[in-house]
């Protein structure tokens, strides 16, 4: 037991962040989380992984104004309690809560899941605020076509919050624009029962719908070479407009849909409005590509 003596000086425990060793872990990790939630660091001098990830932890700890304390500890020169708590590989993050050890993650990870570890510990307000930090980064992902890490970001908040209905169809919209429709099928049915009908989850089934719906479309290459020629060829512009639809492209569709209308609102029984409106459906009706869809919209029908 001597390698856990208590032998400590207290004053230590007003700086958030500090460095830590087998002989005090019992003063500076157990009893302190008693209090306060306290974040294990272990790590070598010699990890490159643990210079990425340190930095970030402490960047996380500190945001975390006092609400959570991290003790980092050298393993070469204190083995013996990494030892006893199975640490096989480095970086190992380990949290304590009340004297015990209650969650952790081995290997280095994005900093926005650094944060969001943080904040759980923290307490839910800072989660929220996590949470709400990691969709809108996610969905910047998206929004430029950075599948794996809008993926890798909604994910994260389904690890954490498994009915987050925006991270539900988040995940679904990048297996959609990855070609993989029943991948994004399955990932709508992780919605709980009362959430089926969310604005998010129905947007996203709104877009499966233009997808199938678009089977019979034709190549979009031979389209637009169809719509260059002849820019009053209405039906080549339209398939165009699904083919592109059914593929993620919704802007470049609504450019399409909008060309229609703005040459002929009547043409096909007004077949590009009402494919325009599942189109905004399925951006999500709060989403910006709707809006500014709308607004083009009302330009042309009320000018």
């Amino acid at each position: 037991m001597s390698m856990l003596g208590n032998s400590h000086d207290p004053t230590a425990f007003q700086e958030p962040i500090q460095d830590g060793s087998d002989q005090t872990f019992m003063a500076d990790v157990i009893e302190a989380s008693k209090t306060t939630p306290v974040v294990v660091d272990f790590w070598a001098p010699w990890c490159g992984p643990c210079k990425q990830l340190t930095p970030a932890l402490e960047r996380a700890v500190r945001g975390a104004k006092g609400k959570v304390r991290l003790v980092k500890i050298n393993i070469d020169e204190n083995p013996a309690i990494a030892g006893q708590l199975g640490v096989r590989s480095i970086p190992a993050v380990y949290a304590f809560d009340k004297g015990r050890p209650i969650d952790g993650f081995m290997g280095a990870v994005p900093e926005s899941q650094i944060k969001m570890f943080i904040d759980r510990l923290a307490g839910a307000g800072g989660m929220d605020g996590a949470v709400t930090e990691l969709l809108a980064q996610a969905q910047e992902s998206l929004d430029i076509g950075d599948l794996g890490g809008a993926a890798q970001g909604f994910a994260s908040v389904l690890q954490v919050e498994p009915e987050n209905t925006k991270a539900i169809a988040g995940l679904a919209r990048c297996y959609l624009a990855s070609g993989e429709p029943e991948e994004a099928r399955a990932t709508l049915d992780m919605a709980p029962d009362d959430k089926k009908n969310d604005s998010d989850i129905a947007g996203v089934r709104a877009a499966l719908e233009l997808a199938s719906d678009a089977g019979d479309a034709g190549d979009p290459r031979a389209l637009l070479a169809k719509v260059q020629a002849d820019p009053k060829d209405f039906a080549a512009r339209y398939d165009l407009a699904r083919a592109l639809a059914a593929r993620g492209d919704l802007g470049g569709a609504i450019d399409h849909l909008l060309g229609i209308i703005e040459r002929d609102r009547a043409w096909n029984d007004e077949a590009a409005r009402k494919h325009l409106i599942k189109i905004f459906d399925a951006a999500g009706a709060g989403s910006e590509l709707a809006k500014q869809g709308r607004r083009r919209l009302s330009a042309i029908l009320f000018s």
